[in-house]
């Protein structure tokens, strides 16, 4: 489906890991979590991601829980980052996407979410993108967290300087 519509694959550049967090940048349109999705699929891999609570109300909690969706109730007073570590822990395999803007608007700030589940699950961090000038989406590398948070966000966000999203005004690298 992406090829038809003029997409291409980029490098998978990575062996398939059993568990990780796959970061996923830029997010500034809905499209991306469809592209990633049929991306990852033509991988033979399947993600889970995380999504506002709100989304999940019938019919379409049915379509976002089949798609892999984890609704997030921010009100909650757990702590998401220790609920998606459990998660993890408890799987043989188990890939979650994150979007570390948080949202489709421009955010300077990214936020740590996806580095602190890592971090405290102990997996590595999939470097996933979305190029829409290129019409290309793929893997950049596969990051261990050190837990130097700083060091390591700063190193992550990198990787990103070259992408291009569908809002480019809406994606602070």
């Amino acid at each position: 489906m992406l090829k038809l519509a003029g997409w291409k694959e980029g490098p998978l550049s990575v062996g398939d890991v059993p568990k990780c967090v796959i970061c996923v940048a830029p997010h500034t349109s809905n499209w991306d979590l469809v592209i990633g999705k049929l991306l990852y699929n033509s991988w033979g891999r399947k993600a889970h991601f995380l999504m506002k609570k709100e989304w999940f109300f019938f019919p379409m909690n049915l379509f976002f829980r089949w798609m892999g969706g984890i609704p997030v109730d921010r009100a909650r007073k757990r702590s998401v980052t220790d609920q998606m570590a459990e998660q993890i822990h408890s799987h043989k395999r188990f890939h979650l996407a994150v979007t570390p803007e948080g949202t489709r608007q421009n955010t300077p700030e990214w936020k740590r979410g996806f580095y602190y589940i890592a971090l405290k699950a102990g997996v590595p961090i999939l470097l996933a993108y979305i190029d829409y000038y290129k019409k290309e989406a793929g893997v950049k590398t596969l990051f261990y967290p050190t837990g130097n948070v700083e060091a390591d966000l700063a190193c992550i966000r990198s990787y990103y300087r070259d992408v291009t999203a569908c809002h480019p005004h809406k994606f602070a690298h």
